[in-house]
This record gives C-alpha cells, structure tokens and sequence, in this order.
C-alpha cells in the first residue's frame, strides 16, 4: 500500500497551526485530498449543512452506531458526541483522495486500536511559551479558556514524546513547515521528523512544557 493511499491523521494543540496549514494544501491540491465527514448529536448552526459539514445525528442514532463498531473514534464534549465513522473515510478513499483526519490524542489513541493504518503526524509549537503567546495573540478565548487548552497541550506533548506518531513537525516557521507537511501529504516518504521540544524535568530549557500553564510568562 502506498503512502498516499493510507489516510493522514493530524494532531497537535489547540493554536499550533494545524488549520492553516491544511488551508493552504487544501488550496494547493483542490482535487487530492478530502476530510471525512464526522457525526455529531448537536444541532446544526447557522448555515451548516447536514452531510456536508457534519452528519447531524440522534443520540439514539449515534449510540447504536457506536455499538456496532461503526466509528475508528469518538469523543464527547458539551454533553455532545462526535466521531468518525467508518464509512466516512471509506467515501474519501472510494473518491481517490486521501482521506485526512484533524484530530486530538485522544482520538488518536482509539485509532490505534483499529486497523484504519493511517500515517500519523504531530504539528508541535517551537515552545509552550510561544504556543501561549499564539493562543492569547488571537484574542479568541477566555483567560481560563487559554489556560485549559495550555493544560490539554502539555498532555499532548507528553503523548508525542512517547513516540506516537510517524513524522514530527516543529512549526516554527510557516512556510518551511508546510513545504515538510506537503510533502508528506503528497506520499513523499523520506521526510525527516523534527524534534520535540525538551520536556523533561531537569531540561535547562526556560520554555519546559512541565510548567504550569500559570508559570509561562505573557508577553505579546
């Protein structure tokens, strides 16, 4: 099975940059690559569209498709259920694109257990401390809002240093970070992953992720 063939799956915090690099594949090959469309139990907002944007489902529904191994993961949140079915990214792949899944390390984890056999690859900040100037530079949360998704990025970056995932890429600058990303998605296999920040207890490194959110100094 080639590389292109086998779906991408795509983690990495919140803020990290995970959404404009697939903007700008997205972009760039049109006609190559497709997200599954997830399953939800919220209602749909304003302009979604039902099939397109998510598969607006019953509690009921969702459950009895959970029950019948119908999804590669699922998570709750909001007292809502998401998940990617099967069938989704089977559509993608019948389609002759390749199948992309943005996903967090919890869903990670389910997929492990399946046997989808995806190729997958972690987008990491340079440093927590730059990832916390990202998350409050944009304006769009809450103090406590920032401080939780710092907690969820610590965990994430500890699940990455585990050795998770197939390709690492350290986004700190956007255009060599997406040339790399591209250039996986596209099937290239001799990309060479990056390396993770230090987050050990005794690193030297001011920027050690095992400091409490509260800890990183604010200066944007």
């Amino acid at each position: 099975m080639s590389l292109f063939s086998r779906p991408l799956v795509v983690s990495g915090p919140s803020g990290v940059g995970k959404s404009t690099l697939l903007k700008r594949l997205f972009a760039d090959f049109p006609d190559k690559f497709g997200f599954s469309v997830s399953h939800t139990t919220r209602s749909p907002r304003p302009g979604e569209v039902d099939g397109k944007d998510y598969h607006f489902v019953s509690r009921d529904d969702f459950l009895d498709l959970l029950k019948s191994d119908g999804f590669i993961e699922h998570a709750e949140f909001s007292r809502n259920l998401y998940g990617t079915s099967r069938r989704a990214v089977e559509k993608v792949h019948a389609e002759g694109r390749r199948c992309i899944l943005d996903i967090e390390a919890q869903g990670v984890r389910q997929i492990k257990k399946t046997d989808l056999n995806p190729v997958y690859v972690f987008i990491s900040p340079p440093s927590m401390q730059s990832l916390k100037e990202r998350l409050v530079g944009r304006a769009t949360d809450s103090e406590e809002q920032v401080q939780k998704r710092l907690l969820t990025a610590i965990e994430e970056m500890r699940y990455a240093h585990t050795g998770a995932h197939d390709i690492i890429l350290v986004n700190d600058s956007l255009d060599q970070t997406y040339d790399k990303f591209k250039r996986v998605a596209i099937g290239n296999g001799d990309v060479e992953s990056d390396v993770l920040p230090n987050l050990s207890p005794d690193s030297s490194n001011e920027n050690d992720g095992t400091r409490t959110p509260n800890d990183l100094p604010t200066h944007v």
